[in-house]
């Protein structure tokens, strides 16, 4: 049987009166119009996944207290030769810098109580001498006013009375102010962690996904996550956007994670691990689950958080299937932990493991 559908539109418009045609126009411009001056809520820019893009090698450090320990008065050396801490890093074969930001560092609960270090006007300054060093640039969202991590995800002071719509819109107008200010100054992250270990989610207790009643708020955390996501999107779609958790040598709960929020439609192009020995089991465990994340999901793997081990851990990550590893970054090497200048600033032997990586990788 053949179709109505078939005829031709001309043999049908011309059967119509003039005055039917016309009213079937002008409510067709009326929802043309109409639709043109609504705001566009960024729930309706729904961000399709990216096609995995070829992405270089990262040796990469976090140096986020370089202006503290600047203003104490404390200068960075190489060889004898004094240097900005940024150069000096270059010169060992780091390519990428990470950075944490913090909602409002200054308020008295906050990470930084009146000086307001890792706010907003202290990354801008940096990211200019990232971008001035000729280094990459990944940007870390905590989402708090002082430190997010597994143990604390505070919601910013500013927020606390936030919830649902209100608190999702918040992380993504909050996102893109910041991404368009640096945008602004030519300095946008080349990429972007929407988060700081959240594996038992951010903004508690909205998405707190670690207690009894967690399974519940997973649909929270992945909407903030994709509040996020959206505003990367919008402002610099060009970047990067990582997902971090802290889950080095676990597999399981890893899989876990990532399957939830994938299912849930959360988009991103790197996962992110941190491997600290006390907390995520031993090297081996770390090969085991980066091996597997490689090989389960699409997305890249870096080890963005570490400090001790450091060839082993660069092993593993660099050696990851269907060259799926990116890389690390270590976690404060200026002065925590195994610390790769002394406490007066200067360099000590283990900023040479880096010349050793570097060359083993062809880190570029």
């Amino acid at each position: 049987m053949k179709s109505p559908f078939s005829r031709r539109p001309v043999a049908i418009l011309s059967r119509w009166k003039p005055q039917l045609l016309l009213g079937v126009l002008l409510v067709l411009l009326d929802f043309t119009l109409h639709a043109e001056m609504q705001p566009l809520h960024y729930e309706q820019l729904a961000p399709a996944p990216k096609p995995r893009k070829k992405i270089g090698k990262m040796l990469g450090a976090d140096i986020s207290f370089l202006p503290q320990l600047e203003a104490r008065g404390i200068t960075f050396s190489d060889k004898g030769q004094t240097k900005d801490a940024i150069e000096i890093l270059k010169d060992h074969g780091f390519n990428y810098i990470r950075l944490r930001i913090f909602n409002n560092p200054a308020a008295d609960s906050g990470y930084s109580p009146q000086k307001g270090f890792c706010d907003l006007a202290h990354t801008q300054q940096m990211a200019k001498r990232i971008k001035k060093a000729g280094l990459k640039f990944l940007l870390d969202f905590h989402y708090s006013d002082t430190w997010a991590d597994p143990q604390k995800q505070f919601k910013p002071e500013a927020w606390k009375d936030l919830h649902g719509a209100q608190l999702t819109q918040a992380v993504h107008d909050y996102t893109r102010d910041v991404l368009l200010s640096l945008k602004a100054q030519g300095t946008s992250p080349d990429m972007v962690q929407v988060g700081n270990e959240i594996n038992h989610g951010m903004l508690w207790p909205d998405g707190d996904i670690h207690s009894a009643d967690s399974v519940a708020r997973l649909d929270n955390l992945a909407e903030l996550l994709k509040a996020g996501v959206a505003a990367v999107r919008e402002t610099i779609p060009k970047s990067l956007i990582m997902m971090h958790i802290a889950l080095g040598g676990q597999n399981e709960q890893s899989v876990y994670w990532l399957d939830n929020m994938q299912k849930r439609g959360v988009t991103f192009d790197v996962i992110g691990e941190s491997y600290y020995p006390q907390w995520h089991r031993t090297i081996p465990d770390l090969q085991r689950n980066l091996t597997d994340l490689a090989k389960r999901y699409p997305q890249d793997v870096v080890v963005v958080e570490y400090s001790e081990r450091k060839r082993e851990v660069n092993d593993v990550a660099f050696n990851i299937p269907n060259n799926k590893g990116l890389g690390t970054f270590i976690w404060e090497p200026l002065n925590t932990w195994e610390q790769i200048f002394d406490k007066q600033g200067k360099a000590n032997d283990l900023l040479m493991v880096y010349d050793e990586v570097s060359k083993k990788f062809r880190i570029k």
